[in-house]
């Protein structure tokens, strides 16, 4: 499983802000937000915690992208 937070990054840049910004905003850890940079999951409670900070929706800032299996038939 792959998750994608390049909506958050897209965001951030929209709004001006930079990671640093959102953590203190949202009070996260900098391990949470080196966890979303190398794209690993996080609790939801932490992306409701910047859906209501950004006033966005969860596919605004993650994105599930599938990874293909080596041993899969195609």
């Amino acid at each position: 499983m792959a998750v994608s937070y390049n909506g958050l990054w897209k965001l951030l840049i929209d709004k001006n802000m930079k990671k640093v910004d959102l953590m203190n905003r949202i009070e996260i850890s900098s391990s949470t937000m080196a966890k979303m940079t190398k794209e690993e999951l996080v609790s939801l409670k932490v992306l409701e915690k910047i859906c209501a900070e950004l006033d966005c929706d969860f596919g605004d800032i993650i994105h599930y992208e599938k990874v293909q299996n080596k041993d899969s038939v195609q």
